[in-house]
């Protein structure tokens, strides 16, 4: 070995950066592809999970989040499918705390479509957890059971009460979809708002084939969002940020915070700091690219992680400039093939 490479050990903690200068802070990572909700704009009705066999384990999860904290990771969202479906996930969260009790992980958090909170948030909050994103795109049950096809509302809205006596922080996540709840942005603010929640609006995402409506005919962009909401509440721009791609604003009749994510309108990908790996391992350096490494392999492959940090480092060096989404008439494909459900939602 000469003397500008560096041992094992020393690259092993080097910070993670892209070909851009972007450092990689963030990693979102699914526990599983299993859902107990089939949102119409994230999965098929009838989906064909994965063999079991093909997940990492919940041991491998721990080492493979372990290496991304030692190399600079700040923050880990926890994601799915639902991610408090699977089977004994909390011991992963109790695994991963010890990061956040070392310093070297500032936020350990997860999004949820809610169904299991009741259960699990006050669980959660004692494994460090301080904030989680909930999933809720209408107040209306009949609405709501028609775009999860699966979904309890009351439950859901039961869990919400549940994380909030627990001390989370909860902010709800809302996907804009045209024709179904324009209706209820204002309503679904002041029910956050009320709550002393954030409430956070997402452009609909061109990913995977559906068998419901197609994306064009979904889609709405945030600035009609933003219309919407400008006749109920004056919204002042915000220096906001919670390290994920959400634009803030606070609407000064209620004092809480309205996010945006748009990426079809105005992509946040300059600034991406972030990656996803999936329940099997494979590791997307963009939600909108197809390019992905497999991360399972060397995990297997080696009882040292030595073999893992070499294919992250191999792939965090192909992480692109930004991604190719499209919406319009012309392109009725989806970006990628793949279900939000299978990337971590």
């Amino acid at each position: 070995m000469n003397a500008h490479t560096p041992a094992p050990e020393a690259a092993m903690a080097a910070p993670l950066v892209d070909p851009f200068g972007r450092a990689v802070s963030y990693v979102r990572v699914s526990v599983t592809d299993r859902c107990d909700f089939r949102c119409v704009y994230c999965m098929a009705e009838h989906m064909t999970f994965l063999p079991r066999k093909d997940l990492l384990t919940l041991e491998e999860l721990d080492r493979l989040c372990s290496a991304f904290v030692a190399r600079g990771t700040k923050k880990l969202r926890i994601t799915g499918g639902e991610p408090l479906v699977r089977h004994d996930v909390m011991k992963l969260f109790r695994a991963l705390s010890r990061h956040l009790a070392s310093g070297k992980l500032e936020e350990l958090t997860l999004t949820t479509n809610g169904s299991q909170l009741a259960r699990f948030a006050s669980q959660l909050a004692d494994c460090g957890v301080k904030r989680i994103n909930v999933s809720l795109d209408t107040l209306d049950a009949d609405r709501f059971k028609a775009l999860t096809r699966t979904g309890d509302h009351a439950r859901v809205l039961a869990g919400v009460d549940a994380a909030l006596k627990a001390g989370l922080k909860v902010k709800l996540n809302a996907v804009a979809l045209k024709g179904v709840n324009e209706d209820e942005f204002v309503p679904l603010v002041r029910f956050a708002h009320e709550r002393g929640m954030d409430m956070t609006f997402i452009e609909v995402m061109p990913l995977g084939e559906l068998d419901g409506p197609a994306r064009v005919d979904q889609y709405i962009p945030m600035t009609a969002v933003r219309e919407k909401l400008a006749q109920a509440f004056t919204l002042d721009e915000i220096d906001y940020r919670t390290g994920g791609p959400a634009r803030y604003m606070r609407a000064k009749e209620t004092g809480g915070r309205v996010g945006f994510i748009t990426p079809m309108t105005h992509n946040f990908c300059e600034s991406c700091n972030r990656v996803r790996v999936t329940c099997t391992g494979t590791l997307y350096m963009c939600l909108g690219q197809e390019d992905a490494a497999d991360l399972r392999a060397p995990l297997r492959e080696s009882a040292d992680d030595q073999l893992l940090h070499a294919a992250i480092e191999e792939a965090i060096r192909r992480k692109p400039k930004g991604h190719d989404f499209i919406i319009d008439r012309a392109t009725q494909a989806p970006a990628v093939s793949r279900h939000m459900s299978m990337t971590g939602g």
